[in-house]
């Protein structure tokens, strides 16, 4: 049982503006990733969209194409925790979460039309992203060149909270505050780590030039208005504070034609995504659309400085820290292909509409193929308040 997800109850403290979410101060271990070395970002000052830094993607020679695939079905969906009790009643909407073909998600209290479920299944994914994600930055959290005096940091869309866990444990003299919109945070973290209920599309509540680091990582699909988020990111942030935005584009592609015409990632995971923006309105293509940068720019930021990302599907790569990369992402979708495509599926093809579970185990065999060489793009970019 993993530490993070046990020990004493949450409190839950309503106000007029928030839910504050206390959680009992109890030092956790810092976790130890095996790092690979052979990749280091290279920071360039505003490059083109399609700029790329760090190692070409070069798939290593393999024998064999299909990877073994010993399961047919995702792994079982594992419903989080309870909220444990509280000293005021907790508006009951928030714990009352919709449920839709066995799989739970943000409680309808939020106008949020976010796609992805917040059961455990879930969680896990988060975990690995973040894992994968560590790695692809040399073991470093950021890469804003924050100070190490820093006294509060915001981590907005937090998840399962351990990206402001290790930044906690990092910074022990600095406040951590992770947001998200369902409390599925773990129970025991480091004393200067808190969570709050609380939803970024929303004015936001805290006082200006209050925090010294904005972190918000893979917004994609929840955000509306991107001006907004930096702006109300820009007045938070102190005067020679930093914002940091990491995003990704779901949409996969290859640089060598690997991704069949005919297969089910061109046919049915590409465009599943491109028509779901146009039905609700929030984009998967963050990059694509520039809103980071835009929204930087336009909110006052300045020495702005990107960094782009291949994130490789898969342990294709002949780099050994791209394939282990690679690896990871790969388990994170296969993990919970359902939980990424159910309620897309449900909005663009119709929920009585069959074929989602067939059209999964086929995707699933097509990821895993030795023979594919698919990738994502991720960028990260931040912006320092003048």
């Amino acid at each position: 049982m993993d530490v993070r997800r046990g020990g004493s109850p949450r409190l839950f403290i309503i106000t007029s503006c928030s839910i504050r979410v206390s959680i009992s101060s109890k030092s956790i271990p810092t976790r130890s990733n095996p790092i690979l070395s052979t990749l280091v970002p290279k920071m360039t000052d505003q490059p083109a969209a399609s700029a790329h830094d760090g190692p070409e993607l070069v798939p290593a020679l393999q024998a064999g194409d299909e990877m073994e695939d010993n399961s047919d079905d995702d792994a079982d969906s594992a419903l989080g925790d309870d909220a444990a009790s509280s000293t005021n009643s907790i508006t009951a909407s928030i714990l009352e979460y919709r449920t839709i073909q066995g799989r739970t998600y943000h409680s309808e209290r939020h106008e949020s039309q976010y796609f992805a479920p917040n059961d455990e299944q879930q969680m896990h994914s988060q975990d690995i992203t973040h894992h994968y994600l560590t790695i692809m930055l040399d073991d470093k959290l950021f890469l804003a060149p924050v100070k190490d005096d820093m006294e509060r940091v915001l981590d907005v869309g937090t998840g399962t909270g351990i990206w402001a866990i290790d930044v906690g444990d990092q910074y022990p003299n600095a406040e951590v505050l992770g947001t998200d919109l369902s409390p599925t945070q773990p129970l025991w973290v480091p004393p200067n780590v808190k969570f709050e209920i609380d939803d970024c599309t929303k004015e936001w509540t805290w006082p200006s030039d209050h925090f010294d680091f904005i972190h918000m990582r893979y917004l994609f699909g929840a955000i509306g208005d991107w001006s907004k988020l930096f702006q109300q990111a820009f007045r938070c942030c102190k005067p020679g504070g930093w914002v940091q935005s990491c995003e990704c584009d779901v949409i996969m592609c290859s640089d060598d034609g690997t991704i069949k015409e005919d297969g089910i990632i061109k046919t049915f995971w590409n465009p599943l995504w491109k028509e779901l923006s146009k039905k609700i309105g929030l984009s998967f293509q963050v990059l694509e659309n520039r809103f980071q940068n835009k929204g930087l720019e336009e909110a006052g930021f300045v020495d702005i400085k990107e960094v782009n990302f291949k994130l490789p599907i898969g342990p294709w790569p002949a780099d050994k820290k791209l394939a282990e990369i690679g690896g990871l992402t790969l388990l994170t979708l296969i993990n919970d292909l359902e939980g990424y495509v159910l309620v897309p599926w449900n909005i663009v093809h119709g929920e009585d509409t069959p074929g989602c579970q067939v059209t999964l185990a086929h995707l699933r065999k097509e990821l895993k193929s030795k023979s594919m060489h698919a990738y994502m793009k991720v960028r990260y970019i931040y912006g320092r308040k003048p």
